[in-house]
């Protein structure tokens, strides 16, 4: 009996075996409904192969059966957990389509990973392994590598900046060390959307190649967690050029001081929390309309209609207008001639003659741009009367809208803007020019600073102290060598306090500054002021001072200004006037008012005209250069200058400033000094 059943029960187990195998090879071929609940698929590594059967993990609480009650339970497959929520796969339910077809529906990425049960892996030998390249891990195990990575004190070597460093440590820190730009293996939507947005930049006068996107697919969770990185870092970089400028203001000139305003840790937490990526980035861009602008202009000249402006005058043999020996009128004859009558205002003439008065309007025009004034008409004389190039228009957008970026993005309500080439200043309220008025600024060899400060009070009657540069370098190698006299001639007054010297101007009809001065306090001691020669204002081109900028009406000016800043005094300029004398008296400002000195050698009038300044102190082909040039990697990387711009020379430098200080007059120097 017992041998019966023994042998029973070994048939029974065959039998078993032998369906089980049957079973199993059926599974194989007949594509299996899911189970139900959420899934972490993978990819197959064919297009348009079943996902189903090629990796299935069972979710924490799910039916590990199958909705077919007759159909055996599939062998066990390699399981991937999620660190984020998964994409949940529903059955088609389309007439005639495979039973296991599935659709996606879009789950939003976790911005921090969730804690993971990982189940045991078995393989088995009939499932496809997906491709080499693809990650096969979880978003957890990039987060583990990515914490190792940002703790490390390697972190101190990828990222030299320490406001960089600490906020990248800081965002994924709080953040619990979940990758911002990764989910599942691939670039995040918002990864995705900031790769699309810097595809744009170009718009902005910025580079996309400076901004290399590191490959955000890996075969492991520690390439996955370095391209994280790299990609953050990525970001901040666009960010700090957004804001700061690609080209650092340092590098380019050292009358130049601004402040940083590129704050890495506000970036990351923007970009991170945004919902619009796009429009996150975009507002790194300088916001001022002057800015836009030229954005706009930027857009046109990238793409040109066709010409309609005047035709230019062609270059060729230089045109002059003059008497022979006898006093008869030797004139040049050219084709050239009609146009240069019409370009200058002149009537219309039956022959091509360079006669007299067309010479004449030639050298009033000159005159009027700053040229040498010969009445010839030469290379620099066309190329003023033609205006810019093409390719010098875009040169000037692309440098100003660079140097826009240093400016602070916050001009204020009230303030002033001075813009250097164009040799105007302007208050504006609420956006809207208040007033405008002709400025002189410093000559090439010593440039009115660019700055942003704010004007705190207005001196009437100002005293004129002698900036030390001028005095070691200039006057007092003169007192010391050859004419002690020196300062009384000049109307200078000299104070000794131990071994320092003060050489000043009282108040007074002479006095360098005129009767009223504008203060905005600043490193290069520069300021606005009246001044008694008011012939330089007729000049089309007004570079003339030391660096100091004089204003063509400063009692208008005065008046318009504490009509913002000191509302409780009701200053008018008559009221102003009365304050003349010889002692100083200071009004202050109850409303402090920014002061804005840029250098805009490409602005976008009231009109909406285009306007093109000469760059006369050379800042554009320095931007450019530094943009274009070897200096290209470490443009932004800011460079140290001087606190001071004045200075005492050493032993050895007075003694070389004595030995070749030598002026036949005096009064020559103090022209020098006071033009």
């Amino acid at each position: 009996m017992r041998r019966a059943n023994l042998g029973i029960l070994a048939g029974t187990a065959v039998a078993l075996v032998l369906a089980a195998a049957t079973t199993a090879g059926a599974q194989n071929a007949m594509p299996l409904p899911d189970a139900g609940g959420p899934r972490s698929m993978v990819k197959p590594s064919m297009p348009g192969a079943d996902d189903s059967m090629r990796n299935r993990s069972v979710a924490p609480g799910a039916s590990a059966q199958p909705t077919r009650r007759n159909v055996a339970q599939p062998s066990p497959v390699l399981m991937f957990p999620a660190t984020t929520p998964p994409t949940v796969r529903e059955p088609s339910r389309r007439s005639g389509d495979n039973a296991n077809a599935t659709v996606a529906s879009p789950v939003a990425e976790s911005a921090v990973a969730s804690p993971v049960v990982t189940s045991p892996v078995v393989t088995s030998p009939a499932i496809s392994r997906p491709a080499a390249a693809s990650f096969t891990g979880t978003d957890s195990q990039i987060s583990d590598k990515l914490k190792e990575l940002v703790t490390s004190k390697q972190l101190d070597r990828t990222i030299s900046r320490k406001n960089e460093r600490d906020a990248v440590v800081a965002l994924y820190q709080n953040n619990r060390f979940a990758p911002l730009w990764i989910a599942g293996g691939a670039p995040s939507s918002r990864a995705q959307a900031v790769i699309a947005y810097l595809k744009t930049i170009e718009a902005d006068a910025l580079d996309p190649n400076d901004y290399p996107v590191p490959e955000l697919a890996a075969s492991t969770a520690e390439g996955l967690a370095d391209a994280e990185l790299k990609f953050t870092l990525m970001l901040l970089t666009y960010a700090r050029h957004a804001i700061n400028g690609r080209v650092h203001w340092s590098r380019v000139n050292k009358d130049i001081e601004y402040k940083d305003q590129f704050d890495p840790a506000n970036v990351l937490s923007q970009v991170a929390s945004t919902s619009d990526v796009a429009r996150t980035l975009t507002a790194f861009n300088p916001p001022q309309p002057g800015y836009k602008a030229l954005k706009a202009k930027l857009a046109e000249m990238r793409n040109p209609p066709v010409e309609t402006g005047p035709a230019r005058i062609e270059s060729g043999p230089l045109l002059r207008y003059g008497k022979d020996r006898r006093g008869q009128e030797v004139f040049m004859i050219d084709p050239r001639v009609p146009m240069l009558r019409e370009r200058l205002g002149l009537p219309a003439e039956a022959d091509n003659r360079y006669n007299k008065p067309l010479a004449e309007a030639v050298a009033k025009f000159q005159k009027q741009n700053g040229l040498s004034v010969s009445g010839q008409l030469n290379a620099a004389t066309i190329e003023a009367l033609n205006g810019p190039s093409h390719e010098r228009q875009l040169q000037a957008i692309l440098a100003t809208m660079e140097r826009w970026r240093w400016m602070p993005r916050d001009l204020g309500k009230v303030h002033v803007a001075l813009n250097i080439p164009d040799y105007h200043l302007r208050v504006v309220n609420n956006g809207t020019p208040a007033w405008t008025t002709r400025v002189v600024v410093g000559k090439p060899s010593q440039a009115t600073p660019l700055l942003t400060e704010t004007m705190k009070f207005i001196t009437v009657n100002p005293t004129w102290n002698v900036p030390q540069s001028i005095i070691y370098n200039e006057l007092l190698p003169i007192y010391e060598t050859s004419d002690p006299a020196i300062f009384d001639k000049m109307g200078l007054r000299v104070e000794r306090n131990g071994g320092d010297i003060r050489v000043y101007q009282p108040p007074g009809e002479r006095n360098a500054l005129g009767r009223i001065r504008f203060n905005f306090p600043n490193k290069f001691l520069v300021y606005q002021h009246d001044t008694p020669e008011k012939h330089y204002f007729a000049h089309d081109k007004r570079a003339y001072s030391h660096g100091c900028m004089r204003v063509q009406d400063p009692m208008k000016y005065a008046e318009v200004l504490l009509s913002f800043a000191a509302l409780r005094g009701n200053h008018t300029q008559d009221s102003l006037r009365k304050m003349f004398g010889g002692e100083e008296r200071q009004i202050d400002f109850q409303t402090h008012i920014p002061v804005h000195i840029s250098y805009q050698t490409a602005f976008v009038d009231d009109a909406g005209k285009l306007q093109i300044r000469e760059d006369i102190y050379g800042l554009d082909k320095q931007v450019l250069a530094l943009l274009k040039g070897s200096e290209r990697m470490v443009a932004d990387v800011a460079v140290e200058r001087p606190a001071d711009p004045n200075f005492k020379p050493t032993g050895g430098d007075r003694q070389r400033l004595n030995s070749a200080a030598g002026v036949s007059s005096p009064f020559a120097l103090f022209e020098q000094i006071f033009r």
